[in-house]
């Protein structure tokens, strides 16, 4: 049996690149879906057969095609290969878009964001950056990853609306196809082939973990969390335009309230989650930033009838939004089983865009029967629901995920190098899958010893 010692080597120059370019592929494709969030309200009303109902559905159905394809997207990489899948992906994607922009009803832009969510390739490109790089850089690049996520989410709510002036919705929408073609040029000379691709278990949906994962009640409530979060969003911003709207903002000065608050939003968050992870008040403060976004839903519910109201209240609600976002991640990695968390967090981004696609379906639906204030009556007891949900929760404890390559070895081998892993001060969860050579753990990075675990690793090679 052989087992790679562990080393404080630096990312290679692939790795780094395939970290960046990949993030450039998740960030281009998060700002085609998201740019029209702030402005489709308004754009609806000009659309043949508008109707709320179908507005809102037409802002969330991307949400129902990426959950159910992303998935099985991953899969059919690992059968056909990581970059066919991803081309095959961004092409849909891009032809969703053209379909978008080039629609005059209601009924070709919900076939055109349909089309957009289907060409979803997040499992397949994270399933790529795991073959690009090894075992003890890959939670870095995740992070890299993580992170461009929710830059670009914040730019496409603030360039929305500035792009909806200067070219309009369909310019939007074909933007986004131009993006999703570019990316195709990114993957294809800028991403690195992999030498070879195989199932990593912290990166990508294995199907035998998934009656595991879906049965751990805690887990369950965090895929309720981002389910509900990702509702309240969606719905949110069924409403949101149109009470600037009414509240005397024009649409292409609706940059100048989300552009300020989306920046203190991002500024308030920071200290909160060095409280939640440097100082293990997670729970905490995960609970105080749901009862924040309630608190906000419940304001926007009584108080839109003015910009001011509207900004202040943005800005609560942006500022629990982005600490959730940047928790419930988290959350799952201290709570999935080491062998699991791939397959955890598939369930977890299913559960993600099914949320938006209830919010913009729902939304819809009670702003054409109940008006604005019925939407945000609904987004505020969503969070209420949520908020007695997650007060149940477990306190995590302050685990990370940590991978150890450890070369060939039998099924025997693998179980006796767990036990042995399992006792290194500072591992909690240790799980060796023999097929793969690598070893799954669980530790506190506080406790751990390690000079232990590379005394170990060492003495086993």
């Amino acid at each position: 049996m052989k087992a790679a010692s562990l080393t404080l080597e630096r990312m290679t120059a692939d790795e780094r690149r395939a970290a960046f370019w990949l993030a450039g592929v998740f960030s281009l494709r998060m700002l085609g879906l998201f740019m029209i969030l702030p402005v489709f309200a308004l754009y609806a009303e000009h659309l043949r057969g508008n109707t709320p109902t179908l507005a809102g559905l037409a802002i969330g159905i991307y949400g129902f095609s990426q959950a159910l394809f992303q998935i099985p997207f991953g899969f059919l990489s690992d059968r056909y290969g990581r970059k066919r899948m991803i081309y095959l992906g961004l092409l849909i994607f891009a032809a969703g878009s053209v379909v978008a922009a080039l629609a005059d009803s209601m009924y070709g832009v919900i076939l055109g964001r349909a089309l957009q969510g289907g060409g979803a390739v997040s499992a397949a490109v994270m399933a790529l950056a795991a073959d690009l790089t090894r075992e003890q850089h890959r939670i870095k690049v995740m992070a890299v990853i993580g992170v461009t996520i929710g830059v670009s989410f914040a730019t496409s709510m603030i360039l929305g609306p500035v792009l909806n002036g200067w070219v309009g919705v369909p310019g939007i929408f074909w933007l986004t196809g131009l993006l999703a073609l570019l990316s195709i040029a990114v993957v294809r000379f800028r991403v690195p082939d992999p030498l070879a691709s195989r199932v990593h278990r912290d990166a990508e949906p294995v199907a035998s973990q998934f009656g595991r994962v879906l049965l751990d009640g805690q887990l369950l409530r965090l895929n309720l969390g981002i389910f509900t979060l990702h509702m309240l969003l969606t719905a949110t911003f069924v409403a949101v335009p149109l009470a600037l709207r009414d509240a005397g903002l024009a649409s292409d000065q609706h940059w100048k309230i989300y552009l300020p608050v989306l920046l203190f939003s991002m500024a308030v968050m920071v200290p909160f989650i060095i409280v939640a992870e440097k100082y293990r008040r997670l729970k905490p403060v995960f609970i105080g930033a749901v009862l924040a976004l309630a608190l906000a839903e419940f304001g926007l519910l009584n108080l839109h009838d003015t910009v001011l109201e509207l900004a202040l209240l943005l800005l609560v609600f942006f500022s629990a939004f982005n600490l959730l976002e940047a928790t419930l991640p988290s959350l799952i990695a201290k709570m999935a089983p080491p062998d699991a968390k791939g397959t955890a967090m598939g369930v977890y981004s299913s559960s993600q865009f099914l949320g938006a696609f209830a919010g913009g379906a729902l939304g819809g639906w009670l702003r054409g029967l109940l008006g604005l204030k019925g939407v945000f009556a609904f987004t505020t007891a969503g969070a209420l629901v949520w908020l007695l949900v997650a007060w149940t929760m477990t306190n995590p404890r302050p685990l990370s995920s940590y991978l150890l390559k450890v070369g060939d070895l039998d099924e025997t081998e693998a179980r006796g190098l767990a036990l042995r892993l399992g006792g290194v001060p500072g591992v909690a969860e240790a799980v060796v899958v023999a097929a793969e050579g690598v070893a799954y753990l669980k530790v506190d990075r506080q406790a751990l010893d390690e000079s232990a675990l590379k005394a170990l690793a060492a003495a086993e090679s």
